[in-house]
């Protein structure tokens, strides 16, 4: 395993093109006809973005995104145009430092709703089935356990908040939000693009517990956009990890109540390897 690189923290001194918003972890860029995305090494729980910055981060963020974007191309449209830096010439500065951390994407107009799939009962699911015996407002059987399986997966939408957490709301409402049909087609092209990713990492030790998809709109037609199945936006667990009534172990994040004092070197390093080994265990590729 190579030696990781210096983490970035922001890429505003290398790209030569306005800033048009700066999310917790991503960067976006208005080159026009299209949006350059720049993954950056920042990296967040719950509402905070801890303090350092985690090297190979963010290329290992895209490169996934990239991979699972070619993956499900036949399954849903995506936004990616490329994810080459050399094809950007004079607007970026250090095209080494920025090679696999860019994707140009089209431009869609982002619906907002955070369109999650859960497969199992764990996180803030669970501890809203232990509040109400339902998950957004769908009732579930009594004496289900922490990390049971579904019989199937459940669409848990939330409505998009880019201060502060996601609402979660029930079906319903998200109906009301971008009317019946859109919310429909919605939750069934989440629900395929979860068993499918599923399926996959079922094939690589690995169980994907949950996760959550952004799409947008161009000229009317549904497109997936953002990140897909990557360990900021999905639940990973390590197949062997995996027990009941447990707390199991994520191959990804953690759980934060506020923002903690800096991270410790051991901290930012096992970090790194956690998300390095979920790319190789998935792609079969060491970075």
């Amino acid at each position: 395993m190579t030696a990781p690189s210096q983490a970035l923290s922001t890429a505003v001194d290398y790209i030569k093109a306005p800033l048009i918003y700066k999310g917790k972890v991503r960067e976006l860029y208005d080159l026009g006809e299209h949006f350059l995305i720049v993954v950056t090494d920042r990296i967040s729980a719950f509402d905070y973005v801890l303090d350092p910055a985690v090297p190979d981060k963010g290329n290992v963020l895209n490169r996934l995104s990239a991979y699972w974007f070619e993956q499900t191309a036949d399954i849903q449209v995506n936004h990616v145009v490329h994810t080459d830096v050399e094809k950007l010439g004079g607007l970026v500065t250090e095209p080494e430092l920025l090679k696999n951390r860019i994707m140009v994407t089209r431009k869609a107009e982002r619906i907002d709703i955070e369109c999650v799939v859960r497969g199992y009962i764990t996180g803030g699911g669970w501890r809203q089935y232990q509040q109400t015996s339902a998950i957004n407002g769908i009732e579930l059987p009594a004496g289900l356990r922490k990390n049971e399986r579904f019989p199937a997966p459940i669409f848990t939408p939330a409505a998009k908040n880019d201060v502060g957490h996601d609402e979660d709301i029930p079906f319903e409402k998200m109906a009301e939000m971008v009317g019946a049909e859109l919310a429909e087609e919605l939750r069934d092209r989440s629900i395929k693009l979860y068993e499918y990713a599923h399926g996959y990492c079922a094939e690589h030790g690995i169980i994907l517990a949950d996760c959550k998809f952004e799409f947008g709109l161009i000229d009317g037609k549904v497109i997936l956009i953002d990140e897909i199945f990557t360990p900021d936006s999905s639940r990973f667990w390590a197949e062997g990890n995996y027990a009941l009534d447990i707390e199991i172990d994520s191959m990804d994040k953690w759980d934060r109540d506020s923002k903690p004092a800096p991270l410790p070197d051991s901290v930012v390093a096992e970090t790194t390897s956690r998300y390095r080994d979920i790319y190789r265990r998935l792609t079969g590729v060491e970075l």
